[in-house]
């Protein structure tokens, strides 16, 4: 089934990342306009953000604990890049960066890079020591099997996160050919929900293996 023609096409560049480069593009216009006019009483747009910042970030303290603040930007930036790429798919002429596994792939890639690195800043080299396992003699295997486990974790975000958001957009596109003059409205209240959904389970994943890794080598250890 032929994809309609989506409104961006920038010849030699990937939809995917062309609408990636534009959501990229909302999001820094978007905090641009809310901090230049940060107010001591905030109203506004600067209200609606602030309390969704709050949210994730007392979200946060509940998973990882009472250091989560450090965790912010990146917790932050990924639940506001992945909710706006899922839905972006439900508009007529777009498409949902998620639903392109070179896309759920980076931000995996990027949650591995960055679970190590605060792992590593929490205990410094000795992170590396739970790699090992609890007994000596079994070392060599239990670096084997951590190694492959960290790396199914980039494989179960990367394929969730896709295969929902892709599942999607591929019902919607069936029943627009299907009834084109009538998208069913449960469906679209439907995939909404399943965008928010998969956005909370990407984030709550991160925090979780973001809090393995600052606890448990020195619980180990």
């Amino acid at each position: 089934m032929e994809h309609p023609p989506l409104l961006i096409h920038i010849p030699g560049i990937p939809e995917y990342l062309a609408y990636t480069w534009l959501i990229m593009g909302m999001l820094i216009a978007m905090a641009f306009v809310v901090s230049r006019g940060l107010k001591p009483m905030p109203a506004g747009i600067q209200n609606f953000f602030e309390i969704v910042v709050d949210g994730i970030l007392k979200f946060m303290e509940d998973i990882i604990g009472h250091n989560s603040r450090q965790y912010l930007p990146l917790i932050g930036t990924l639940a506001f890049f992945i909710l706006t790429s899922n839905l972006m798919g439900l508009i007529p002429g777009f498409m949902s960066p998620t639903s392109d596994i070179n896309t759920t792939a980076s931000c995996a890639v990027i949650v591995f890079v960055a679970t190590h690195y605060y792992g590593v800043k929490s205990h410094g080299i000795s992170y590396l020591k739970h790699f090992l396992g609890p007994v000596l003699w079994l070392a060599p295997l239990m670096v084997i099997l951590e190694i492959i486990g960290h790396l199914a974790r980039v494989l179960s975000l990367s394929i969730r996160l896709f295969g929902n958001i892709y599942g999607e957009d591929l019902i919607l596109l069936v029943l627009v050919f299907l009834v084109p003059l009538l998208i069913p409205l449960p469906m679209m209240v439907l995939a909404v929900a399943t965008s928010v959904v998969q956005t909370f389970v990407f984030v709550l994943l991160s925090m979780m293996y973001i809090k393995l890794a600052t606890e448990e080598a020195e619980e180990g250890h």
